[in-house]
């Protein structure tokens, strides 16, 4: 299948031998090209309510900590090169002023204090079980599976490089806090859900 013919698929992976080098040359078409462990994987355009609890992510926490002098928040399209990933795209991603210094040449070239991901119908499978594996084995301090069907976030941390797991996590339903593991933040989950105009997964 030709990459213009995806337009139809939520999710697909298109083969192995796949590099950063390749994914430069992709068509900006509005679907989203990612690269794991030498696999491409698209995904076509998210929902509304997938984007509104994006821009809630950015309002009650990258917002948050960047006001604190904290650090910096960035939500895809961008790419983010680390271990196995070449590049990946994450919904949601935080860094540090300290490791700010991954911050160049267009892209994020390291290792993020946090990702966050939002669940769409195409992407369980990618979001729950390959990106889980390859941000612990990248290392990334802390994970957030944000699961709009549910109403509830899956945080993860603690990763295993060598198990390619994250050895600790606590599911946070829609009535609870959640409380960051590694960052002095505390987020209602019913926030990040609430108020959207179309809930149409």
């Amino acid at each position: 299948m030709t990459i213009a013919g995806l337009a139809q698929l939520t999710l697909r992976s298109i083969g192995a031998g796949w590099s950063y080098a390749r994914w430069e040359q992709l068509p900006e078409d509005g679907n989203r090209y990612e690269i794991i462990d030498g696999v491409l994987y698209v995904t076509t355009a998210p929902s509304n309510f997938h984007q509104w609890i994006i821009s809630r992510l950015f309002r009650h926490v990258g917002n948050v900590l960047e006001d604190r002098g904290w650090g910096y928040a960035f939500t895809a399209p961008i790419g983010l090169l680390m271990p196995g990933c070449d590049p990946v795209q994450p919904d949601f991603v935080l860094i540090s002023r300290a490791n700010a210094h991954i911050i160049a040449n267009r892209r994020i070239r390291g290792v993020p204090d946090l990702i966050a991901e939002v669940v769409s119908p195409g992407s369980v499978e990618q979001d729950a079980r390959t990106k889980r594996a390859a941000y612990a084995r990248a290392g990334v301090p802390e994970y957030w599976i944000i699961r709009p069907d549910s109403r509830d976030v899956l945080v993860c941390s603690q990763p295993d490089v060598r198990l390619e797991e994250y050895t600790h996590s606590d599911l946070v339903t829609n009535t609870q806090d959640l409380t960051s593991a590694t960052l002095s933040l505390v987020v209602p989950v019913h926030s990040l859900f609430s108020g959207a105009p179309d809930e149409t997964l």
